[in-house]
């Protein structure tokens, strides 16, 4: 049975911690870093681990892409002339990489960490679907296990939160439920996933592409392609998902009995919902592609069924929720808990909403050109399945494209560079489909009975207690993406 949870707990068990967080420049890394600074001032040190080639170059790495951001304007104007002194004391930039022996370390640094180190947070990983394959392998299976070798070092160490995906569980079109992967278990029946003999596979066809030589984009294209390949013969979509999967397998494998972790699983994080800036986001998630194209008018059709639901979760909740069982599961040492971070079972909304939205957003908010001419907003076509896309695609951009092709070679190539630059683009939106085309007609619910038995714990009597809400339920889809989501994405993103 857990303790009951609230604002008071989770505050009072930061202060004086040391934590280490990995992955502190991407999009959750710093919301988790700034709600700390701001919840509990007391923390005794932050250690953020950024790949730079020397100390200098990581604090101004971590100065110019973590504290420099509008995210940290609460905090700038709290303390105002001693927000650098505060941060100073409080951040400490480490260079290093997750995917080198020692966390790219020297001794006496890693030997210092590993003495005082209470928390450890692993949320850095590499989210490109169509990643090289030995990039994806290094980030998110051998980051881990450096992490876990590391951690195992660290004697006063009470807690070790990894960041997974919701998605390790593959297109599973049933309930998902809360539950740890099994190491060796593939998604498809009769084979057998090997971590070892992936990373042998991976390090021989580099070696086989370095013998042969050639253009190096053809080589990355090669790596790319083998992830893809290795990630659907195991049963996943692609090879983000599926190195992430093996991430968590071997976190299994080699936490050993007396580490405590916890696992962490989010579906398609979006804005921050509330604190400590709404609407505020980095990077493009897969359903902003549809708000970007709208805002641009730049795409006149939409991979995507309108009725499906499109399981997504504001950072700020999903951060909440990491500090929430982070403070439930301190120093536990028994199985690893799941939680998935996620609303598609609790409190479901699909693409409809976003689209309608957005299009009640551009009526009342029209975007406007340089010169001062209104954008005009034109309905989309929306195709429910991969296959009447494609036909769609072959009859109004193919056959032209062939068209085009054919009095190019008449006209002794006048059309060469128009019809490249259409082929290009027509591969690449093709691809994009067959990449992604799985995530857009994704039919899963995922269960999340973990996170509300922790959320059932959580007293919310006050504002504070508000500060850590989790409760999608809470969450009002069609206000979200009217008045923060949408305004986010246009702001940060598609400037």
């Amino acid at each position: 049975m857990m303790e009951s949870m609230d604002a008071a707990r989770i505050i009072g068990y930061l202060k004086g911690k040391s934590i280490l967080i990995t992955g502190s420049t991407g999009f959750l890394g710093k919301i988790l870093v700034e709600k700390i600074l701001r919840v509990q001032p007391h923390v005794h040190k932050m250690y953020l681990l950024v790949r730079a080639i020397d100390a200098p170059s990581a604090k101004q790495r971590v100065q110019q892409e973590v504290i420099g951001t509008e995210l940290f304007g609460l905090l700038r104007d709290k303390y105002g002339e001693g927000f650098d002194l505060f941060i100073g004391e409080k951040i400490v930039a480490l260079a290093g990489d997750i995917t080198g022996e020692d966390l790219g370390l020297d001794a006496p640094t890693l030997h210092d960490l590993a003495k005082h180190m209470d928390v450890i947070v692993n949320i850095a990983a590499t989210t490109n679907f169509y990643e090289r394959y030995d990039v994806s392998l290094d980030v998110n299976v051998m980051g881990v296990k450096h992490l876990c070798q590391f951690a195992k070092q660290c004697a006063k160490l009470k807690m070790l939160m990894h960041v997974s995906t919701a998605y390790v569980s593959g297109d599973s079109a049933e309930v998902i439920v809360e539950k740890p992967l099994k190491p060796g278990s593939s998604l498809r029946e009769g084979v057998h996933l090997d971590i070892d003999a992936e990373l042998r596979l991976v390090a021989d066809a580099k070696k086989d592409l370095l013998l042969i030589g050639g253009d190096p984009a053809e080589q990355k294209k090669a790596m790319k392609e083998l992830g893809l390949q290795r990630a659907r013969h195991h049963g996943w979509s692609n090879s983000y998902v599926f190195t992430k999967a093996m991430g968590e397998m071997l976190l299994g494998q080699l936490r050993g009995d007396d580490m405590p972790v916890v696992i962490m699983r989010p579906s398609v994080i979006t804005s921050v919902r509330a604190d400590p800036v709404p609407g505020w986001i980095q990077g493009t998630r897969t359903i902003d592609t549809l708000i970007i194209g709208y805002a641009k008018q730049s795409i006149s059709c939409f991979l995507g069924d309108l009725s499906v639901v499109v399981d997504c979760i504001p950072g700020d909740m999903v951060v909440n929720a990491m500090l929430a069982a982070m403070v439930a599961h301190s120093e536990e040492k028994q199985a690893v808990p799941v939680y998935q971070a996620t609303s598609s079972l609790r409190n479901p909304v699909t693409y409809g909403v976003l689209y309608r939205s957005g299009g009640r957003h551009f009526e009342e908010h029209p975007r406007v050109r340089d010169d001062g001419q209104v954008i005009p907003n034109r309905h989309m076509l929306f195709f429910s399945s991969i296959p009447r896309f494609r036909l769609y695609m072959v009859l109004a951009f193919k056959l032209p494209l062939e068209m085009l092709h054919v009095a190019n070679i008449l006209l002794c190539g006048l059309f060469d560079k128009l019809y490249n630059d259409y082929s290009r683009k027509y591969k690449f939106v093709m691809h994009l489909v067959d990449v992604y085309g799985p995530f857009a007609f994704f039919r899963g619910c995922f269960d999340d009975t973990n996170l509300e038995t922790l959320r059932s714990t959580m007293a919310m009597k006050s504002p504070e207690d508000e500060m850590f809400n989790f409760d999608p339920k809470s969450i009002d889809w069609d206000d979200y993406f009217y008045r923060t989501h949408i305004p986010g994405v246009l702001k940060y993103v598609c400037k």
